[in-house]
């Protein structure tokens, strides 16, 4: 079964509205908060390269921020996953 994670942070905007993006197609996800974690935040930085909140993880693999979640749901990617799910 795939896997969605969503790392946040607080207070954070962008990570509120991608779960609330989530939510409303109905895609369970996995929040991991770094607000005080800094041992955590070097770690999503390994993993996916980037320093900014939200980081949206797929299956192990990043796929951006908001923005980029934004458009893999407009390409129909987050209904394809709801689907499978």
């Amino acid at each position: 079964m795939s896997q969605i994670t969503v790392y946040t942070t607080e207070p954070c905007g962008y990570c509120r509205v991608a779960k609330a993006l989530l939510a409303k197609r109905g895609v369970a996800y996995e929040e991991i908060n770094l607000a005080k974690d800094p041992e955590g935040r070097a770690e999503l930085v390994r993993l996916t390269g980037m320093m900014t909140f939200p980081q949206v993880v797929i299956d192990g693999k990043s796929i951006g921020g908001y923005q980029e979640l934004v458009a893999f749901d407009r390409s129909g990617g987050l209904k394809e996953y709801a689907a499978a799910a």
